[in-house]
């Protein structure tokens, strides 16, 4: 998980535009939930991982390719944090006809990346 982009609003825009691919959007998530890819032993290291998310996902999920990932990283977002893309970036979402659950995925991904640095 190397070259991964910098935390920033430009970075979340760019998941919302889909100018990162979405590998690098998992990774991102990977990163700031804890998990750490050892290169020598070619293992994941979840030690930093919280325990709710160890138990359930020892290894990171593929988050655009699996609901039930997605379904507890929206749980995880605080109820004050859930509109966080419309109110600090002026997001307006995706209209009618031109988002999948790919996009709607990567959103969710945005709003909790967008929380996790509000909080930094």
């Amino acid at each position: 998980m190397t070259n991964l982009p910098p935390l920033n609003t430009d970075t979340i825009w760019a998941i919302l535009n889909e100018d990162i691919d979405d590998s690098k959007v998992n990774q991102l998530v990977w990163h700031y939930l804890g998990y750490r890819y050892d290169e020598s032993s070619q293992t994941w290291d979840n030690s930093q991982v919280d325990e709710d998310w160890r138990q359930d996902y020892p290894e990171p999920p593929n988050f655009i390719e699996n609901r039930p990932p997605t379904v507890k990283l929206t749980r995880s977002i605080p109820k004050e944090n859930k509109q966080l893309l419309k109110e600090k970036l002026g997001f307006k979402g995706y209209k009618i006809g031109e988002f999948g659950p790919r996009q709607t995925r990567r959103a969710t991904m945005a709003n909790w990346l967008l929380g996790y640095l509000e909080n930094q």
